[in-house]
């Protein structure tokens, strides 16, 4: 997902810039610190982050210009909080930059298309599913997860080709265009890693998905 956003207005950068700039400043003040103090925690969340920034590094051309990656967004929300989550993918963002395969001027756009945006979509999924259907097994692991990941990313990547679109240039927009034909081919990948991936820890490791609760998803009322 990493569009060349360095090309974009002056004026669409400041305002994604203040956008994930007052998100991430929000999603920090409320984070509960108090979790790191459990070593074993800090492990997991930063062995996370090791992982994620594996995996976005690992991209696959679809249009000239223009890769894409495992995003995880929905996979961190399930399992720290969206507060929490906002921190990781920030962090695997800002280890991009440093790395320089993002360019530092895309960095508040992608924050808000692929930081912000998908990790509120994924809680908001997981707050509907939790207040609207039973608490069962299947409906947490097939709505939050691999229905929620393709859902959250789909609509991040429908923003993100819209902002293309609106920038008025003529090559943005074509890429824009190009790369819509792929949105459904990156649905299915991003769905069944984030799925199986909450299968595997809600059964061997549960204490990892923060999001879940044995006493309600298994043993019923």
């Amino acid at each position: 997902m990493n569009f060349p956003y360095d090309r974009l207005a002056e004026v669409w950068l400041w305002a994604c810039g203040i956008l994930f700039a007052l998100g991430l400043v929000w999603a920090l003040w409320g984070a509960p610190w108090g979790r790191f103090m459990d070593r074993a925690f800090s492990h997991v969340f930063f062995g996370s982050c090791v992982g994620l920034l594996v995996l976005w590094a690992i991209n696959a051309n679809g249009v000239p210009g223009l890769d894409y990656h495992f995003l995880g967004a929905t996979l961190a929300t399930l399992m720290f909080g969206w507060r929490l989550a906002v921190m990781a993918l920030a962090i695997v963002l800002l280890a991009n930059a440093i790395e320089g395969s993002v360019a530092w001027s895309s960095v508040p756009v992608l924050g808000l298309l692929l930081v912000l945006l998908p990790v509120g979509l994924s809680h908001a999924i997981y707050r509907w599913v939790d207040r609207r259907l039973p608490n069962h097994l299947f409906v947490f692991i097939f709505l939050n997860a691999f229905f929620g990941a393709a859902v959250a990313l789909g609509l991040s990547l429908l923003a993100a080709v819209g902002m293309l679109w609106l920038s008025g240039q003529s090559e943005l927009q074509g890429m824009a265009g190009e790369y819509a034909r792929f949105l459904p081919l990156m649905l299915f990948p991003e769905s069944f890693i984030t799925g199986a991936l909450i299968t595997m820890m809600v059964v061997f490791r549960p204490e990892w998905v923060s999001s879940f609760d044995d006493d309600r998803y298994l043993k019923g009322p």
